[in-house]
């Protein structure tokens, strides 16, 4: 029952991080932030590998998405510092575009409440309608961002403690399984019957032993005395 309880709530976390980390690609993708897309990227892969071993018993997919379930936690505490601009880290840079455009996350210029103003064309860069942030925003875009990475964090640790769980609860279940006896594949002991003789032998053999050599029956002679 806690094992059929655990892998519900397992498979539950693992579809809603599906969808989480779908919409925050979505949004990555429209504010061309690279670092985050291919963090995003390896955070599905990795979160249908474990919704594939939480279906199918599979321990060893349960232990890489507990692994990476820590990863995430650090992953998105850095952005929340990023956003925050904690530790001399300023959310103005292009540490996650790799320096490769001078794009923002969607929320500067879509936030909640943002009216989007856009630039003299003559004016401004080919890419200037990035630069230029939402007017009189309700929230601010690194508040949301970070609001983001805390429900991610959130999640990821409950789907830490509950693969944990699920990885034990399978482990001891296959242990007690082989421990029966369970999975050997001759059994122990066999009984003959002869016939001519009216007599039964039984002979107890090792797991390994089926080829072994056994001596000989006594002669029927000596039987009958």
């Amino acid at each position: 029952m806690g094992c059929c309880s655990g892998r519900c709530a397992l498979i539950f976390l693992c579809t809603f991080q599906l969808v989480t980390a779908l919409e925050r690609q979505v949004f990555d993708f429209l504010g061309y932030q690279w670092a985050p897309i291919l963090a995003t990227f390896t955070h599905i892969v990795v979160v249908i590998l474990g919704l594939c071993g939480t279906i199918q018993y599979r321990p060893r997919y349960i232990v890489v998405y507990a692994v990476w379930a820590a990863a995430w936690v650090t992953w998105n505490v850095f952005i929340i510092c990023f956003y925050l601009e904690v530790g001399g880290l300023s959310k103005d840079s292009g540490l996650l575009t790799f320096s490769l455009s001078r794009h923002h996350s969607w929320w500067h210029e879509h936030g909640p409440g943002c009216v989007h103003k856009e630039p003299a064309a003559s004016l401004g860069p080919l890419d200037s309608q990035a630069l230029v942030p939402g007017i009189g925003c309700t929230l601010e875009h690194g508040y949301v961002e970070a609001l983001h990475s805390a429900l991610q964090i959130l999640v990821a640790l409950v789907g830490f403690v509950c693969a944990c769980h699920v990885v034990s609860v399978v482990t001891e279940e296959e242990d007690s399984f082989d421990f029966i006896g369970g999975s050997d594949p001759f059994p122990l002991c066999h009984v003959s019957e002869k016939p001519s003789s009216l007599l039964f032998e039984q002979a107890c053999l090792p797991a390994g032993g089926v080829g072994e050599e056994h001596p000989p029956p006594p002669p029927r002679d000596l039987q009958l005395r």
